[in-house]
C-alpha cells in the first residue's frame, strides 16, 4: 500500500511539472519581467477562469494525439451534438485545388475544434488554421496552426505569416472577424469581416468556402464585450473569459451549415475588398436560413 501510494505521488508529481498550460509562463511570456507584479491573487484568479487544472487534465490524457485526431477529440470531450448541413459542398479532396474556408465566429472554441474536425477528416489534416498565437502552447494543436499576433514586436510578422499560409500547399481555415460574435440587440452577429482572405484567396486563386456556425456565448461575455467597448479599452479583456465560455457550453446542440464554393473569380473590381468581404459574411448567414442567429 505504501508503494502505491508512493508511486500515486510520484505520479501527479510529474503530471504537474509536465502541465502544458502555466498562467505563470504565459504571463511572463507576454510581459516580461513585468509579470512578476501581477498580484498572485489574480494570477489565482486567472487559472480558475481558464480552468487550468481541467485543460491540463485533458491535455495530458491525449498527449500522444495531434492534429485531426486531436480536434476529434476535443469534439467528445466537450459532447459536442453537431447537426451539418450542406456536406455535399466540401470540394473534392482529390480536385487538386487549394480552399479558403471561412466561418462566423460564435463562440472561440467548440466552432473552431468542430470545424477544424470536420475540414480536416474530410481532407486528410491537409489544412491549416490562422489563429491567435496563444493557441501555439496547445500541442495536439501547433502542427495545424500559423500563429499570428497583430499586436506589440510580434505584429510585424502578421503580414509574412499570412502570406506563408496562403502560399503553402495546405487548405486555409479562417474566422475573418478576427474575434468573436457580439450581441446586436439580441441578435449573435459577427463584427465586420476583415478584407485579408479576399485579397489572399483572389492572388493565390481559391475559391472561398463559406461555412455557418450556430450557437452563442453567456450574456456576461457580451456584458464584457459592450463595457470593454465603451471603456476604450485596447485589451480583449473577453477573451479571457472564452475557455470558461467553452465549458459552459459543453453538451450542447450545434449547426453547421456549408455553402457552395464561390469561385475567386468572383471578387471583382465591381466592388472593393472590403465589400466583398461583406457580402460573403451575409451569405454565410443568408444559408443558416431564419433560425441563423439563434442559439441552439
Amino acid at each position: 500500500m505504501l508503494f502505491l501510494h508512493l508511486h500515486t505521488i510520484l505520479r501527479t508529481m510529474s503530471e504537474s511539472i509536465e502541465k502544458t498550460i502555466d498562467i505563470d509562463n504565459v504571463l511572463r511570456s507576454k510581459m516580461g519581467n513585468k509579470a512578476k507584479y501581477v498580484p498572485r491573487f489574480v494570477v489565482g484568479w486567472l487559472k480558475r477562469l481558464v480552468h487550468e487544472d481541467e485543460v491540463n487534465q485533458f491535455l495530458w490524457e491525449n498527449r500522444d494525439k495531434e492534429g485531426t485526431e486531436w480536434l476529434e477529440e476535443c469534439v467528445r470531450y466537450l459532447d459536442m451534438h453537431v447537426t451539418v448541413e450542406g456536406k455535399e459542398n466540401l470540394p473534392d479532396k482529390n480536385d487538386g485545388k487549394l480552399y479558403t474556408f471561412v466561418s462566423n465566429h460564435p463562440l472561440g472554441g467548440q466552432d473552431g475544434v468542430c470545424l477544424g474536425a470536420i475540414i480536416g477528416r474530410h481532407y486528410d489534416g491537409k489544412f491549416r488554421y490562422l489563429v491567435n498565437d496563444l493557441l501555439m502552447f496547445l500541442p495536439g494543436l501547433r502542427p495545424l496552426c500559423i500563429g499570428i499576433n497583430k499586436t506589440g514586436k510580434q505584429g510585424r510578422n502578421f503580414p509574412r505569416m499570412v502570406e506563408a499560409g496562403f502560399s503553402s500547399d495546405n487548405h486555409i481555415l479562417m474566422f475573418p472577424a478576427g474575434l468573436n460574435s457580439r450581441d446586436f440587440g439580441g441578435v449573435i452577429r459577427d463584427l465586420p469581416w476583415k478584407k485579408t482572405f479576399i485579397t489572399k484567396s483572389v492572388k493565390y486563386q481559391r475559391d472561398v468556402v463559406p461555412i455557418y456556425f450556430s450557437g452563442r456565448n453567456s450574456r456576461r461575455f457580451y456584458r464584457l464585450a459592450k463595457w470593454q467597448k465603451r471603456l476604450g479599452l485596447k485589451v480583449n479583456i473577453a477573451m479571457l473569459f472564452l475557455v470558461d465560455e467553452m465549458y459552459r457550453n459543453v453538451h450542447k446542440n450545434f449547426r453547421i451549415v456549408i455553402g457552395k464554393p464561390i469561385p475567386w473569380q468572383t471578387f471583382d473590381k465591381s466592388k472593393t475588398a472590403m465589400e466583398w468581404a461583406q457580402f460573403v459574411q451575409d451569405r454565410v448567414y443568408e444559408q443558416a436560413g431564419p433560425a441563423g442567429l439563434r442559439a441552439e
